[in-house]
């Protein structure tokens, strides 16, 4: 049985060099995963500061406008 080491097991595999496209579409991804980041911070703080509002704000109590009566 031949020897194993660790040159004859494992065969390293050299991998292809990036593509134009590749990098396109890594930076582009970076880019739109950057403005989801910065849109949920956004939003997150948008929502935090309107609940805020709501619970500071006394409830409002509806009025009732009194309907007019048709006349035939």
């Amino acid at each position: 049985m031949a020897k194993l080491t660790k040159t004859n097991v494992f065969k390293a595999y050299d991998s292809k060099p990036e593509t134009p496209m590749d990098k396109t579409t890594r930076v582009v991804r970076k880019m739109v995963d950057e403005d989801a980041e910065k849109r949920q911070a956004k939003i997150s703080r948008l929502r935090n500061d309107r609940l805020e509002k709501e619970a500071n704000t006394p409830p409002e109590t509806k009025t009732t406008v009194a309907r007019k009566t048709r006349r035939s």
